[in-house]
């Protein structure tokens, strides 16, 4: 298994910036008649945190999903940080190719050296 992280463009600052999960998401109900106390906390899927970076960073999300699902998963690593996985360093570096022709110097693979 070879891991990257993914390092995108700021849409404000143009620095590169590393999607990261600071705590789960909360989520919770109204109800019409009664009180309901109960929240519940989950983390996000790779895929629905990228998504949530549409206009935070300079490439389409949707278009960046595409070509990561495409030879990759995308998951959430320990600490929160946004990671691409695929089965092969060949891979890797086929997924660094096909995103460096749709995206150019906007979105960069970090390769995570294994321990």
């Amino acid at each position: 298994m070879v891991r990257s992280r993914l390092w995108f463009r700021c849409a404000a600052m143009r620095d590169p910036v590393l999607p990261r999960l600071h705590q789960p998401a909360q989520i919770g109900w109204f109800g019409k008649k009664r009180n309901i106390d109960l929240v519940i906390e989950r983390e996000f899927t790779g895929t629905e945190l990228l998504k949530r970076m549409k206009g935070w960073i300079t490439v389409d999300p949707i278009k960046a999903i595409e070509i990561l699902e495409n030879r990759g998963r995308l998951r959430i690593f320990d600490d929160g940080e946004l990671i691409v996985e695929t089965e092969t360093n060949e891979d890797m570096a086929l997924l660094q190719d096909s995103m460096r022709k749709v995206f150019g110097d906007q979105c960069d693979l970090e390769i995570i050296p294994k321990d």
